[in-house]
């Protein structure tokens, strides 16, 4: 184990127990505001790229952190599908008839 790599697997693994706070946000409002699914989708999918990367470069630490990132992001994506607001129409809006 080298420094470099206890020292951003460090990182990835507390950002990936953030991004799960940011899931548990989610399920407790039940809703979505303000954030971007194609971000989300981004760095969800970055992550997969370092699932295949940090084991090159024999960073294991930062693979298991990189592992807690994907599983999050992932569980974040499927969230903002399931909360995301349907888009109103203004003219179903404005209907009497």
């Amino acid at each position: 184990m080298e420094i470099p790599d206890l020292i951003n697997g460090s990182f990835e693994l507390l950002a990936g127990f953030f991004l799960l706070n940011n899931c548990f946000q989610v399920i407790k409002d039940k809703s979505v505001a303000g954030v971007s699914i194609i971000s989300v989708m981004f760095f969800t999918l970055w992550g997969f790229w370092n699932l295949y990367y940090y084991p090159h470069l024999n960073q294991m630490i930062s693979f298991f952190g990189g592992l807690l990132i994907v599983i999050a992001n992932t569980f974040w994506v499927v969230l903002l599908l399931k909360y995301r607001k349907p888009k109103i129409k203004i003219k179903d809006t404005f209907d009497v008839c």
